[in-house]
């Protein structure tokens, strides 16, 4: 890092999966003028193949199996939670994190933590959103990234970005397309939070 530029905010990506938007995170976090590091990449499923992605990139990986604590979802989190603090964490990027989370977490994270969700929220919360879109007759589809808060898909709007929904578009089509934005409009909304942290 330059001189004169203040100290990078330490992020945490959250997956459960492959990780694209993780990777797309990882590629913005080299760019020398980028507010954010990734410091930490935190999995739920052992076998993710994110993992493999940030180990090869020299991010530190961690893994705790859900599975283990059976229903005990504030346990689960608090073993996350001491993660997080082991590595200093101060913001926390979910993408592709398929836990629901409870209020203690999301309420420790508050104003920290940020989504990727595949739709124009408030519009198709929750999953399946390419097919529930298709089948709305929705002319416009696209991807929102919003702050955590208890409500599913219910916080606040950081950025959005709308794509057309062409004819003879597919789930998979549509989700290609929206991918795609999904990966321009995560490292955008991060550099906005990571730049603005001191007014969070």
């Amino acid at each position: 890092m330059s001189a004169g530029l203040p100290a990078r905010k330490r992020v945490a990506i959250l997956i459960s999966g492959r990780g694209s938007n993780m990777a797309a995170l990882i590629a913005a976090a080299k760019a020398e003028d980028y507010p954010a590091e990734i410091a930490l990449v935190l999995s739920n499923v052992p076998a993710a193949g994110g993992l493999a992605i940030a180990a090869a990139e020299g991010i530190a990986t961690a893994t705790i199996d859900h599975r283990a604590y059976g229903r005990d979802r504030e346990a689960f989190e608090r073993a996350m939670q001491a993660v997080l603090e082991a590595h200093r964490i101060d913001i926390v990027c979910l993408a592709g994190f398929l836990r629901i989370l409870t209020p203690w977490f999301v309420g420790h994270w508050e104003g920290r933590m940020i989504n990727i969700h595949p739709a124009l929220l408030p519009a198709y919360k929750g999953l399946d959103t390419h097919a529930r879109a298709l089948a709305d007759g929705a002319t416009e589809h696209g991807a929102t990234v919003h702050f955590v808060t208890p409500g599913m898909d219910e916080g606040e709007t950081i950025l959005q970005e709308a794509v057309p929904v062409l004819p003879g578009d597919t789930p998979e089509t549509l989700g290609q397309r929206v991918l795609a934005v999904e990966h321009r409009i995560y490292p955008l909304a991060l550099r906005m939070i990571a730049t603005d942290y001191t007014l969070l």
